[in-house]
């Protein structure tokens, strides 16, 4: 059976052949916290899979939320499409998501990685890199060997109240207990070389320009170095070199993509075809090769040469809901360790 046969298969299993009746009238409205150019395929062949229309609005994560909020029972959104659990949590906390009932979901997606509220559909990894000339792979092996005293002046890493290290943080709360996080947190901001700033590709061109020894960045702005045919791209990766942290305990830290139907989704079967067409094969791949990202369903085969680069490892798997349970937690326990 060939590549378009089995997508074929697939679809037809979810809703998607063609004895579904969609009328050319049909609208989907997504507000979408995700920019990236890769993604306007993914909601292409939604429309031309379906016949539904698709509206969307970008904006960041905080805005699209403020949105929600005024506009109450009144707004037209059927799905928000965001990044990591914590801004998840977030607009769950805020009862915004509506449940989703669906046994292809259910299916498709691992367990620890949906709740009744909102699906995860791709992840990245929290992996450490270091500068060979200064830090040896064998000093980073763990997040919690980042506080190690050897380190002193040594690790750089973007603020402590962003999401991706928030979402480490109750990784780590779950796993270790709240107070050793804590520990770990005070003794991680006293190796710190310079203050948090930037973004998680400033950390790694800081690794490679030797201004810090070690950081904690997402797999996908590795990978989009790895990717890049900048000269200057090329040299940061030839000066570092990553670690897939913990696999030895309890695996590489994992940050999500994920959805959710809102509440007042006005086209309520419509937003739900749409998040099972994103647990499709070909929706997956779209996640994985547009945005260096890995796909959450089992068994989907990607293109992309980064990611195979990077190669296989132990993540955590941890449900994605009990750790966003402890996000409030983390942000306290870095605030006082003066983790901004």
């Amino acid at each position: 059976m060939n590549k378009k046969a089995v997508l074929f298969s697939i679809l037809a299993a979810i809703g998607f052949g063609p004895a579904q009746s969609w009328s050319s009238d049909q609208e989907l409205n997504i507000y979408s916290a995700r920019h990236y150019q890769t993604d306007e395929a993914l909601y292409g062949e939604f429309t031309r899979l379906t016949g539904i229309k698709v509206n969307r609005i970008e904006a960041r994560d905080d805005e699209l939320v403020e949105r929600l909020r005024n506009e109450g029972a009144n707004s037209p959104a059927d799905v928000l499409i965001t990044v990591d659990a914590s801004r998840l949590k977030m607009v769950e906390d805020l009862d915004l998501f509506g449940p989703v009932e669906s046994s292809v979901l259910a299916e498709r997606i691992p367990a620890h990685l949906r709740t009744d509220k909102w699906i995860a559909f791709s992840t990245r990894a929290r992996v450490i890199v270091f500068n060979p000339e200064s830090v040896s792979a064998e000093q980073v092996q763990t997040y919690e060997s980042l506080a190690d005293p050897a380190l002193k002046g040594k690790v750089c890493t973007r603020s402590g109240s962003h999401p991706y290290n928030l979402s480490l943080g109750a990784a780590m709360i779950n796993h270790i207990g709240a107070e050793q996080t804590e520990a770990w947190a005070k003794a991680l901001v006293g190796n710190f070389a310079r203050p948090p700033r930037g973004g998680d590709t400033d950390q790694i061109r800081a690794v490679a320009a030797g201004e810090c020894g070690v950081a904690i960045a997402n797999s996908y702005y590795f990978a989009r170095l790895m990717n890049s045919d900048k000269p200057e791209d090329k040299q940061v990766i030839e000066s570092v070199r990553y670690v897939w942290p913990n696999q030895e305990s309890w695996g590489t830290h994992i940050n999500v993509s994920g959805a959710g139907m809102l509440k007042n989704a006005p086209n309520k079967e419509a937003a739900v075809k749409f998040l099972e067409y994103l647990a499709s094969d070909q929706a997956q791949i779209y996640f994985a090769d547009g945005n260096n990202e890995w796909p959450v369903v089992q068994g989907v085969v990607t293109g992309n040469k980064a990611l195979e680069t990077l190669g296989e490892f132990k993540s955590d798997t941890q449900p994605i809901g009990d750790l966003a349970d402890k996000i409030a937690e983390a942000q306290r326990i870095y605030d006082r360790a003066g983790y901004r």
